[in-house]
C-alpha cells in the first residue's frame, strides 16, 4: 500500500451491508487502509453478532498491518436514534433528562452507554446532542435535545461526556454550531440558520465551549449553512467555521469530523470526491461516508489524488493524523477483543434498565423500540 493512500485511508470512516464482515469492508481495510467504521441496525443482531464480528475486523485490520485498532463507532443517543435494540437497555430520549435536570443522571446514563457499548467492542458514541432545540419547527432535533436552554444543554451534556469517556468510549458533541434552530432535516436538504453571530455564540455555541472544557474527544459538524459564518459552505465542509472558529478561535485540537457525506445537504450539491476533498480541506480530521460502496470508493480515491496533488497540505495531514493517533492511544490501548459473554451480560443488564426506567418517568419520555411519535 503506497503512503498517501495508508495516510488517507487512516481519516476515512465507512458502513457497510450485512451482519458479517462484507468482502468490500475487508477491501476497503486492506488495500485502503481505512481506520474507521460506524455500525448501523443493518449490522446489529445481538450482543454475541456484534463482538463477534468487531473481531473479525480487528482482526483484518492487523494483518493488514495497520499500526492501531480500528475505532468502531455507533449513533446510540437513546429515544428514536439507537441501533442497538433489546437485549441492550431501551433508553429514552434526552429530553427526560433536561426536564430532571439532574447531571448526575446524564452521567450515569452516559457511564452505562459506554459499558453496554464498549463490552461488545464499540469504543466511540456519536452522543451527546449539543444542539438547543429553539425552533418548534425542527423535524430532525427536538426531543434528542436536552433542551431550548443553552447552559441546560451545555451542563448535562458535560455530564453525559464525563460518563461516556470515563467509560473509555470516545463521546462526540454534536452538530457544531448548532442544529436546533433549523426548519429542515439535513438528510434529506441543506437547511439555513439566518442568526447573527451574536446570537449564535449566546445559544447555539454555548454548548460546545461547555464540551470542550470538558475535554470532548470529537466534535461532529452540521451539515448547516450558517450565512453570517460562511455564505458558502455548510459548516462541515467550510473553513471559516472548522478551521477558523472552532480551532483557533475555541481552541479545539481533538478529533472533528463531519457528519455522512451521502446525506443529501451536501450530497445533492458536491460529488463525494469533492466533499471529502472539502472537508479535509476545512479542517475535518474524519470523513465519514457511510452508505453506498461507490460513493465511498469515489470519496477515497478522490482525497487521494487531491492529496498527491498537493491540495490537501503535508502539515494539515500530519496535524489530523496526529490527533486521531492520540485519539486511539488514549481509548484503544492497549487492545483487547471483546468477549461475547461479556458483551451479552452487560447488555440490558438490571442496572441499566432500573436507570432508564427512573429517566424516563421522571422525564416523562416512554421506553420505545424502534422509536414511535405517536
Amino acid at each position: 500500500m503506497r503512503e498517501s493512500v495508508r495516510r488517507v485511508g487512516q481519516r476515512f470512516m465507512i458502513g457497510f451491508d450485512g451482519l458479517e464482515a462484507s468482502k468490500d469492508v475487508k477491501r476497503f481495510i486492506r488495500e485502503f487502509g481505512v481506520g474507521h467504521l460506524i455500525l448501523f441496525a443493518r449490522n446489529i443482531a445481538g450482543p454475541e453478532q456484534v463482538a463477534g464480528l468487531l473481531r473479525e475486523l480487528q482482526e483484518t485490520a492487523r494483518d493488514a498491518g495497520h499500526d492501531a485498532p480500528l475505532l468502531i463507532a455507533v449513533d446510540q443517543e437513546g429515544g428514536r436514534v439507537a441501533r442497538m435494540g433489546p437485549p441492550w437497555t431501551v433508553w429514552p430520549p434526552l429530553r427526560a433528562l433536561g426536564r430532571i435536570g439532574s447531571e448526575d443522571l446524564a452521567r450515569r446514563m452516559g457511564a452505562a452507554l459506554a459499558a453496554e457499548c464498549a463490552s461488545a467492542g464499540i469504543k466511540c458514541d456519536f452522543a451527546p446532542i449539543m444542539d438547543v432545540d429553539t425552533n418548534p419547527d425542527n423535524p430532525i432535533i427536538g426531543n434528542r435535545s436536552f433542551g431550548d436552554g443553552p447552559e441546560l444543554v451545555g451542563r448535562l451534556g458535560t455530564a453525559m461526556i464525563e460518563g461516556l469517556q470515563g467509560g473509555g468510549v470516545v463521546a462526540s458533541a454534536k452538530h457544531f454550531p448548532g442544529h436546533g434552530d433549523t426548519d429542515l432535516d439535513s438528510h434529506l436538504e441543506l437547511p439555513v440558520v439566518e442568526q447573527s453571530r451574536t446570537r449564535l455564540e449566546d445559544v447555539e455555541i454555548r454548548p460546545f465551549r461547555h464540551a470542550i472544557a470538558a475535554r470532548v474527544a470529537t466534535i461532529m459538524m452540521a451539515h448547516v449553512l450558517y450565512p453570517e459564518l460562511d455564505p458558502e459552505f455548510p459548516a462541515s465542509i467550510s473553513k471559516p467555521i472548522v478551521d477558523g472558529i472552532l480551532r483557533r478561535e475555541m481552541g479545539y485540537d481533538g478529533v472533528v469530523l463531519t457528519d455522512d457525506l451521502e446525506m443529501k445537504a451536501v450530497a445533492d450539491r458536491w460529488t463525494p470526491d469533492r466533499s471529502a476533498v472539502l472537508a479535509m480541506q476545512a479542517g475535518c480530521d474524519i470523513v465519514p461516508v457511510c452508505l453506498t460502496h461507490d460513493a465511498q470508493v469515489t470519496a477515497i480515491e478522490g482525497a487521494i489524488r487531491a492529496v498527491e496533488a498537493g491540495e490537501v497540505p503535508f502539515k494539515a495531514m500530519d496535524d489530523s493524523l496526529r490527533r486521531i493517533r492520540s485519539l486511539k492511544e488514549r481509548y484503544l490501548l492497549p487492545y483487547r477483543d471483546p468477549d461475547p459473554r461479556e458483551a451479552r451480560r452487560r447488555a440490558g443488564s438490571p442496572e441499566f434498565t432500573a436507570l432508564a426506567q427512573e429517566i424516563s418517568e421522571r422525564g416523562g419520555e416512554p421506553l420505545r423500540f424502534p422509536w414511535t411519535s405517536d
